[in-house]
């Protein structure tokens, strides 16, 4: 069962527990994911943007191809907000900072993404101490993804030398899982033109 913050006819805001998949994967053993779960109830829900699966936290989708083209433009356009909170091995110096980085894929390591000056697209990632706790040796930051590439925030926050607990993919030790929540959504509603935000509690 997913749960639901927000449901109106022409899109609703889900909570993705960690684990699970955005979208179906390729595999059978890959179909179960949010949106298949969430189109049993509501046959005409649609994916506009996605989570990593050891992600958890706020989704946005559509109700109908028109709500998926007017919600996918805001997202085009860089006019949805979204923070998110991490927790990352060691401490970190600053109190603030920005990762500006182009990222592509890494093929012969799929799904792994890696940093590339002359191929990678634009990535930038604005990030801020929360809080710090140096007998257990991590940093608690929100992370804001100003361009929405995939593994951003994991990779970045690792090109700093301060992967996301739990991330083994970018060089972290193992964890109970990756420290990875989406915490606020904020966008205008397609139809309304009201201006919508969303809150989750962070999990740990």
């Amino acid at each position: 069962m997913i749960h639901l913050h927000y449901l109106d006819d022409a899109l609703l805001v889900a909570e993705k527990p960690a684990g699970l998949l955005s979208v179906p994967g390729r595999l059978p053993e890959n179909q179960d994911c949010v949106i298949a779960r969430l189109q049993a109830l509501y046959p005409d829900a649609l994916t506009v943007h996605r989570l990593d699966q050891v992600t958890s936290g706020l989704l946005l989708h559509a109700r109908g191809k028109v709500m998926e083209a007017a919600l996918s433009v805001q997202f085009q356009q860089r006019q949805v907000g979204k923070r998110y909170q991490a927790v990352v091995e060691g401490v970190l110096d600053r109190d603030a900072g920005e990762v500006d980085l182009p990222l592509i894929v890494d093929w012969p390591n799929r799904p792994k993404q890696r940093v590339d000056h002359e191929t990678g697209k634009p990535a930038l990632t604005r990030w801020q101490v929360l809080a710090r706790d140096l007998e257990a040796g991590r940093t608690r930051v929100e992370l804001e993804p100003v361009t929405g590439r995939s593994h951003q925030l994991r990779l970045h926050m690792a090109s700093l030398g301060h992967p996301i607990v739990g991330d083994v993919l970018y060089g972290a030790a193992p964890a109970a899982r990756v420290y990875l929540h989406a915490c606020s959504l904020q966008f205008t509603h397609p139809l309304t033109g009201q201006a919508m935000r969303f809150d989750s509690t962070v999990p740990w």
